[in-house]
């Protein structure tokens, strides 16, 4: 049996959690692609190092894939002898690809944030910073005889899905009008004549990043020569995708019991936070890896509690008392992506292995 491509998995993880979702300072994606090679097996990690690259070598792993890509920042130049240079030449001589899902991982109402409601036992939870101008709407006028087969189409490729529910349309039954000249072969009416057909305009919408394939979709099933269709852009907020999470607790707790709460659910050696004035904590804001910019959108949600990463000495001496900051460390809140991605990826594909790095280590120690 043939095994899935490089390229076939990443098409399935992308559809996932798109790289359009990820953040503009971001370079999530291919790192070192061999596209063509099919997977011996994969191995998952948070950072890529050299160690991480020896563990793919001795596992037999052509494919790693990490959370934080190894292509961050620019490079100047690839040095034998550098410790990122090492990752990058021994992963080419061995043939190994590197992909990383970073912040279109953060984003995914399924990605780390929920991971951490999860672990949290956060009720009601929704995005504390949903994703602005991330949608468009299609509208577009079809026969009677294949409005079912047109919007069959346009759903199928991915539109019509607010929230929880798909096949999602509005339709409006009128009548077209129309002209085909000497060069036309019109489905309906005849050439040089004036002719009215009843139509259903039909609403949809859909993510912008699937403008081509919506469109590529209404164009295939419609039955007209000529199909006449309007795109446009929308400022709604988009629920299922954007930045932190919001929730509550069951039940209220104490400060005291929420910070250990925090520590033990979390698995954080140490947790740093602020001289909150807060006492009673139930409603609990998070997000993972480093999340200062978020303290606002917090607060103005009345938050009780803030949970997130690198909060350094001046956010915790500037903001507010009346919610309680956490720090529960970068790489404590990002871990769980590991098993969070193993789990997506085994549940589909059981023609290769699928390994957790041992050397998911914190950089960060504690004295």
């Amino acid at each position: 049996m043939k095994n899935m491509t490089v390229k076939e998995l990443i098409l399935e993880l992308e559809n996932l959690f798109p790289l359009a979702y990820q953040e503009h300072y971001d370079n999530s994606g291919c790192q070192i692609i061999f596209p063509q090679d099919e997977i011996k097996s994969v191995l998952l990690t948070l950072d890529v190092n050299e160690a991480v690259v020896d563990e793919a070598i001795s596992k037999n792993c052509n494919l790693i894939i990490s959370h934080h890509p190894i292509f961050f920042k620019p490079f100047n130049n690839i040095q034998l002898g550098q410790p990122n240079s090492n990752v990058i030449i021994k992963a080419i001589k061995n043939n190994i690809s590197i992909y990383s899902i970073h912040t279109n991982f953060d984003t995914s109402f399924e990605g780390t944030n929920k991971i951490l409601s999860e672990l949290l036992q956060l009720q009601n939870i929704s995005i504390l910073l949903p994703a602005e101008n991330k949608l468009k709407k299609l509208v577009t006028f079809i026969p009677h005889s294949h409005v079912e087969q047109v919007r069959f189409a346009l759903f199928n490729a991915g539109a019509g899905h607010i929230g929880n529910y798909d096949s999602c349309s509005y339709n409006i039954e009128g009548y077209g009008t129309f002209r085909g000249n000497e060069d036309t072969n019109p489905f309906v009416g005849k050439k040089g004549v004036i002719h009215q057909e009843p139509e259903v305009r039909v609403e949809t919408i859909f993510p912008a990043y699937k403008e081509n394939q919506i469109i590529q979709a209404l164009l295939k099933a419609h039955p007209y020569e000529e199909v006449a269709y309007d795109i446009y852009p929308l400022s709604n907020i988009y629920q299922q995708v954007g930045l932190g999470m919001i929730g509550h607790l069951s039940e209220p707790i104490s400060k005291e019991a929420f910070l250990w709460y925090v520590k033990d659910k979390i698995k954080a050696k140490v947790i740093k936070y602020n001289n909150s004035t807060k006492n009673i904590i139930q409603k609990v804001a998070v997000c993972s890896g480093s999340g200062a910019s978020l303290i606002n959108k917090a607060i103005q949600q009345q938050a009780d509690a803030y949970i997130t990463s690198d909060l350094t000495y001046h956010f915790f001496n500037d903001n507010s008392t009346n919610i309680l900051l956490i720090d529960a460390g970068h790489y404590e809140t990002e871990i769980h992506f590991v098993k969070k991605l193993f789990d997506i990826i085994t549940k589909k594909n059981t023609n290769f292995a699928v390994h957790l790095s041992e050397y998911n280590i914190n950089p960060v120690n504690y004295y």
